[in-house]
């Protein structure tokens, strides 16, 4: 086992649900509870539910959550991201001297160096800060910082010179550090994302063959944000495509709250698609869901609620595939997920480094929706292409447990202190 050391996470997302939006969310959330198990002292820091307490020890003490700009989100009740700029200032303001005076101070008094990590552009400014109180405290050797980018979303906002005197910067991808080197100027390290143990769990076969049999035909599924880059459009029209060939498919979507919504719908109406909308409670066992699907004669059934991981994972193995391309990806987390549940993950060619064609997965390779039938007739003309492919995906996914992972976040904070970050 590696040393325990502290390790500070700061991001917008958390496991509230309300600061639950997309990725960033399961990544902060599996980092911090997979650190812990690690046996590190833990700590999460993210813009919380006003109505929650603003700390909270989990696993036994190992993981503490830290509740920010709680002030500000009682009057922004959406989520996370309503009123972001100016819970972005406040936390530019308000965290660094906590993280100095009230977590590192302390450590560095005990002997112990703390390592920081910053996701995303919000808090870029937060890390620049931290620095320079540091240095103004005498204590910058007894932090490391690191900054890591998940997208390219608020390049435009940061002082990327500063930003790299201040923390060792950081992606998720090949394709993110090109992207980050082109817009930025910067050259980042790569650590990969990485998935929950739980997901390498084995599913019961009853869930799998429950949903089959409630599918009744080709079945897709689309678990993403409401948003350009995700590819809904595509999904949207590939689903037409399928009908006007002959080959009528269902397409099980779950969105987010967001303007694009009408865009997506205003597809589906163009297309002439039929639409159902399902709404069940967030606990609803996979019986429920599998009945109100097989109740559905749609060609679009709308999951208009929160669906619980463990349902979520059946659907993903049930499914003849799963819609996880993207116009731009930086990672691919969901690909990965899907994966390990042993489904099968249709992905796109950005940031996808795990991804072999046809290998691990079906990497789709136009913007052509109707390159959607080619690959399920391939599918489901060679069941032994389909088991190779959901086999090998579990295999993939395995070396992308945060298990398998975290030896190189380990050896990157390593590094960084040695050379003074």
């Amino acid at each position: 086992m590696p040393r325990p050391r502290d390790v500070i996470l700061v991001a917008f997302e958390g496991p509230d649900r309300y600061s639950f939006v997309g990725g960033l969310a399961t990544r902060m959330n599996d980092l911090a509870q997979a650190l812990a198990a690690r046996g590190h002292r833990a700590r999460h820091i993210f813009v919380g539910d006003p109505h929650l307490p603003p700390t909270e020890a989990r696993l036994d003490g190992r993981l503490v959550l830290e509740r920010w700009c709680q002030w500000i989100s009682a009057y922004h009740p959406k989520d996370v991201y309503d009123g972001e700029e100016g819970k972005r200032s406040d936390l530019t303001r308000s965290l660094p001297p906590h993280l100095v005076e009230d977590i590192v101070a302390p450590a560095a008094a005990e002997g112990r160096l703390v390592t920081i990590l910053f996701e995303d552009w919000q808090t870029a400014a937060a890390a620049v800060e931290t620095h320079l109180l540091l240095a103004t405290r005498g204590l910058r050797g007894a932090a490391s910082l690191l900054w890591n980018s998940n997208n390219t979303y608020g390049y435009d906002e940061i002082d990327f010179p500063a930003l790299g005197r201040a923390a060792v910067v950081t992606t998720v991808s090949r394709f993110m550090r090109a992207e980050t080197m082109r817009l930025a100027g910067v050259d980042p390290q790569i650590l990969p994302n990485g998935i929950a143990e739980r997901y390498l769990a084995p599913l019961p076969a009853e869930g799998r063959i429950l949903l089959r049999a409630a599918f009744g035909r080709p079945t897709f599924v689309k678990v993403a944000r409401f948003d350009p880059d995700k590819s809904w459009l595509w999904a949207i029209d590939a689903i037409a495509a399928l009908r006007d060939e002959g080959q009528p498919a269902r397409l099980l979507m779950r969105g987010s709250r967001s303007d694009y919504a009408d865009a997506v719908l205003g597809r589906i109406a163009r297309n002439a698609l039929s639409i159902d909308r399902i709404s069940l409670p967030a606990d609803a066992p996979l019986r429920d869901v599998a009945t109100a699907i097989h109740g559905s004669e749609a060609d679009i059934t709308f999951l208009d609620f929160f669906i619980d991981e463990t349902v979520l994972r059946a659907l993903y193995a049930a499914a003849d595939g799963v819609l996880a391309n993207s116009e731009r990806e930086p990672f691919g987390l969901v690909g990965l997920e899907v994966m390990a549940c042993g489904g099968v993950a249709f992905v796109g060619r950005t940031g996808e480094d795990y991804a072999v064609p046809y290998g691990n997965s079906v990497v789709v390779q136009t913007n052509d929706p109707r390159e959607l039938g080619a690959h399920l007739a391939n599918l489901r003309g060679d069941r032994r292409l389909s088991e190779r492919i959901r086999a090998e995906g579990r295999e993939t996914a395995k070396r992308f447990s945060w298990t398998s992972v975290l030896d190189g976040y380990e050896a990157a904070w390593d590094a960084a202190a040695r050379m003074g970050r």
